[in-house]
Formats: structure tokens, C-alpha cells, sequence
């Protein structure tokens, strides 16, 4: 098996490169073929002409664009992304300071998605031709409906402002000190002893994932439930019944482990569309990820940390699709002999 999935990381990496390559130059050329102009920001109102074309030599902008991604490319490649606009300092500190928040959020989110997709998928098929799978049907179809991001301004009113339950700004209460370690909280926290902490970064993390949870959830469940509907005409499936299992043994000791192999090729195919959405979502609830910058970036044309954001997304989905392939062939004895 371990050379199976060395043989699936392998190729996912051959796979990934030219992705990367592709990906960074569509964007490179894409935001340079835009009608603005990235100085806006670095000179003052009254700076000359001559000023102008100081600072675009220094910057490199008066090179042709091909040369001018070369250069970037091979900055790139030694770990440097250039230097926001905006923000005045490197693009790889921002992504550094950013990026783990945005991480943590999706993979709570993620998880929060799981624990009810599955549950629902399940209960789905087990209530199959009755009336009750009729309302739950309807209730998840209009759950689909609904992006993450309106899911997050619902909750923020009803659970945020009108009840008060949970808090609805920021990562984590302000005067609350910010541990030093991964830049994940919840691992923070837990390694420096600080429970305390531990259990208000996570009441942070409720509002915003249970956003991005709700909005990811609905599409695993009917996967789920069309799996299982397709497992149950198996001959694996007759033959247990005929041996006198009953049907939730059935279930969660046979189908649910086939049935969870395209229902993983969904997640890894959808993680991506999770991961963006966490920028739309930061940006309502004032969470100090990835989004903010983003945002502000756009605003302000600022191209190195456009293109640094777009590259981290880019790596991150495939990493996770690679992750995902991995626990495919963990799971699926047919792709470890072949």
C-alpha cells in the first residue's frame, strides 16, 4: 500500500506543477491587461511625470510583461512573492500572518460539514419512500440554495446580535493574548496549556464555519444519499441481508464505507469552492484571515499580493485533492493492486 500511495502523491505532484505555472501566468497577464494603474497608491498627488517613471523602473513595470513574470516566477520559486501596494511589506509575511487563520476556519468548517452531511445522508436513505423523505429532500434542496455567505448574515443577526449567544467579530475578544507557535489557535492554546482561551477562540470559529458548513453540506448529502440507494442494489448487500444482519448493521459496517469513496472525490473536488468562500465570509464577520487583505487588494490593484493569494489557493486545493486521492486508495483495495 505504500507504494501505491507514493505512486498517487507522485503523480498528483507531476500534475501540480504545470497547474501552478499555468494558473500563475493566467493571472499575471490577466491583472496586467486591466485598465489600472498599481502607482496610485506609492505616489503622492503631486508627484511628476518623472516621479512616476522612477518608481515604475524600480519596481520593474516598464519591462515587457513576459520578462516582468519570468522575474517574478524565479522570485517566486526562492520563496519571495514581492511586496503588497497596500500594506507596505512583503507578501509572504502577510500570507504567513493570514493564511493559518483561513486554514483553521475551512478545516473546522470542513469538519462541521461532515458531522452533518453524514448524519443527514444517512438519515435520508433511511427514511427512502416515505414522507419524510419528501420534507427532508425539500429542506435540503433549499439549503442549496443559499450561498455561504447569506448563511453568514443570517447567523450573525439571529445568533450574534438578536440572541447574543455567540460572538460574531474578530478570531478571538479583544485583550485576549495571541499565543506564538503555528498560528493555528486551537493547536496554540492546546500546547500551551490555555484552555480557557482555547474554548473563546472556538466560539469565534462557530458562527463563521457553521456559515461555510451549511453552505458545503447540503451537495455531500445528496451524494451520500445516491450512493447508499446505488450500494443497496449490490450483491455484498443481498447476501448480508440473507445472512440476517439487520439493516443499520448493513449500513454502517458495509455500505457506508463504499458509499464514502465518491462522496470523498466530492469534497476533494469541492474543497476549493469552500476555501474561496471563506474570503466573502472573513470579510462579514471581520475575521483576520486571507479575505481582508484580498479585499483590499483588489481595491487597490495591488498586484504581488493578488497574485501571492491566487498561488497560495491554487497550492492549497491541490494539496488537499492529493490528500484526498491518498485516502482514496487507503480506502479502495482495487487501487492499491492496481
Amino acid at each position: 500500500m505504500f507504494k501505491a500511495l507514493i505512486n498517487v502523491a507522485a503523480r498528483r505532484l507531476a500534475g501540480a506543477i504545470p497547474t501552478v505555472i499555468l494558473l500563475s501566468m493566467v493571472v499575471f497577464f490577466v491583472l496586467r491587461a486591466l485598465p489600472a494603474d498599481p502607482l496610485a497608491l506609492l505616489l503622492p498627488p503631486n508627484a511628476t511625470q518623472a516621479d512616476a517613471e522612477v518608481v515604475r523602473h524600480a519596481l520593474g513595470l516598464d519591462r515587457s510583461i513576459a520578462v516582468q513574470y519570468l522575474i517574478w516566477l524565479r522570485d517566486a520559486v526562492a520563496g519571495n512573492l514581492g511586496t503588497s501596494i497596500a500594506f507596505r511589506e512583503p507578501v509572504t509575511r502577510l500570507l504567513a500572518n493570514t493564511l493559518p487563520a483561513t486554514l483553521e476556519l475551512s478545516f473546522v468548517a470542513l469538519a462541521l460539514a461532515l458531522f452533518i452531511s453524514i448524519p443527514g445522508g444517512l438519515l435520508l436513505y433511511g427514511r427512502r419512500g416515505t414522507i419524510i423523505e419528501n420534507i427532508l429532500d425539500v429542506l435540503v434542496v433549499c439549503m442549496l440554495s443559499i450561498p455561504a455567505f447569506l448563511w453568514a448574515i443570517f447567523l450573525m443577526l439571529g445568533f450574534g446580535v438578536m440572541l447574543g449567544w455567540l460572538p460574531f467579530s474578530g478570531r478571538i475578544d479583544s485583550g485576549v493574548v495571541m499565543p506564538s507557535g503555528t498560528g493555528f489557535l486551537l493547536i496554540d492554546y492546546v500546547v500551551n496549556l490555555q484552555g480557557g482561551y482555547w474554548t473563546n477562540a472556538l466560539a469565534h470559529l462557530v458562527l463563521p464555519a457553521s456559515a461555510l458548513a451549511l453552505g458545503f453540506s447540503p451537495l455531500v448529502i445528496r451524494v451520500l444519499r445516491s450512493s447508499l440507494l446505488e450500494s443497496s442494489e449490490d450483491h455484498y448487500v443481498t447476501v448480508a441481508r440473507q445472512r440476517g444482519l439487520t439493516e443499520r448493521q448493513i449500513i454502517l459496517s458495509h455500505m457506508l464505507r463504499n458509499s464514502a469513496l465518491p462522496t470523498i472525490t466530492l469534497i476533494g473536488a469541492q474543497f476549493g469552492f469552500l476555501f474561496g468562500g471563506t474570503l466573502l465570509v472573513e470579510t462579514i464577520f471581520s475575521y483576520p484571515g486571507v479575505g481582508n487583505p484580498m479585499v483590499q487588494a483588489v481595491r487597490n490593484h495591488d498586484l504581488p499580493l493578488i497574485q501571492g493569494i491566487a498561488l497560495v489557493f491554487c497550492v492549497t486545493t491541490l494539496a488537499i485533492n492529493t490528500a484526498v486521492d491518498i485516502l482514496y486508495v487507503v480506502l479502495n483495495p482495487k487501487l492499491r493492486r492496481g
